[in-house]
């Protein structure tokens, strides 16, 4: 089977690298490598700028979609970065919005245990929370993952407010949100199921 063929403007990830992001073909070159046909590829990655890639070697994987809140977020008014603790610890509005039902609440604070500490995960947590396109511009790997401990701390705290509160009202809807949850939302409420 032939390799995937990209042509300019194909958006793609590097599997190897899933920290650079999601990056846009700028060039495409046919050629040989070792007497197998393969491209040459300039593309620009969101997070580590123009490389240059063989097919050949690179293990590439077209991007069928990038991740809609990060995207949303970069799109958004840049905010005010002068506390980095409190900004990048705060609870995403939709998680706390005061008119939306417990059950949305409680639906936007479980997905919000998609992000982890490491990799891409933690540079799209800290684009969504900054609203910058590369939060590695402006932070480094220690301290975002500072930050990020900073915020699971608070999400668990925020968590547990919101289960007590949907407990109350729909216990049904707090068996239901939390299977469909990612499994670390799982087992936040697990904890706190716990504790009491």
């Amino acid at each position: 089977m032939p390799p995937q063929a990209y042509a300019f403007g194909d958006r793609l990830t590097h599997a190897a690298k899933p920290e650079w992001g999601v990056g846009e073909v700028v060039a495409a070159q046919s050629v040989q490598q070792n007497g197998v046909d393969c491209q040459r590829l300039q593309v620009r990655f969101e997070r580590a700028g123009l490389k240059t890639i063989s097919t050949a070697i690179a293990d590439l994987r077209p991007a069928m979609a990038v991740r809609a809140e990060v995207a949303t977020a970069a799109a958004e008014e840049p905010i005010d970065l002068s506390d980095p603790q409190e900004t990048l610890g705060a609870i995403p509005e939709p998680a706390r919005d005061p008119f939306a039902t417990p059950e949305k609440r409680l639906e936007a604070t479980l997905d919000l245990y998609k992000y982890a500490p490491h990799g891409a995960s933690l540079l799209d947590w800290a684009a969504m929370q900054t609203r910058l396109a590369d939060p590695m511009e402006r932070f480094n790997r220690h301290e975002l993952e500072a930050f990020f401990e900073r915020f699971r701390f608070n999400l668990d705290a925020h968590l547990g407010k919101v289960v007590r509160e949907v407990r109350r009202q729909d216990p049904a809807a707090l068996r239901r949100l939390t299977a469909a949850a990612p499994p670390d939302a799982r087992n936040a409420v697990k904890r706190l199921n716990g504790r009491g």
